[in-house]
């Protein structure tokens, strides 16, 4: 998984961490291998709009929160594509920022 199981572990710690997500999935908002900072958060809090980093089938997805109910969160990317209803707990970290590509 590379970016993902550092960044997996970090928040799992309590940590913020920075990584460089591939793929195109998110482009418009986060591009490929553009640096962000993620951080920890209570799955309680996220909201509509929020960039989260969510257990996925076996996997994870740094997607975008479409819609988002006491329960669950619907996911998809920044492209128009919806992946699914995830549960809130399977949330294990939101965007802080994205850092300007090259840096």
């Amino acid at each position: 998984m590379g970016w993902a199981t550092d960044a997996l572990r970090a928040l799992e710690r309590g940590e913020q961490v920075t990584v460089r997500p591939r793929g195109g999935s998110m482009r418009g908002r986060i591009e490929d291998g553009q640096p962000v900072t993620l951080g920890p958060v209570d799955p309680a809090e996220v909201d509509t709009g929020d960039v989260v980093l969510v257990r996925w089938k076996g996997g994870v997805l740094l997607h975008l929160v479409k819609q988002a109910t006491k329960d669950r969160v619907l996911i998809g990317n920044n492209v128009g594509r919806i992946n699914g209803w995830a549960l809130r707990e399977a949330v294990v970290g939101r965007l802080v920022k994205v850092h300007p590509r090259g840096s």
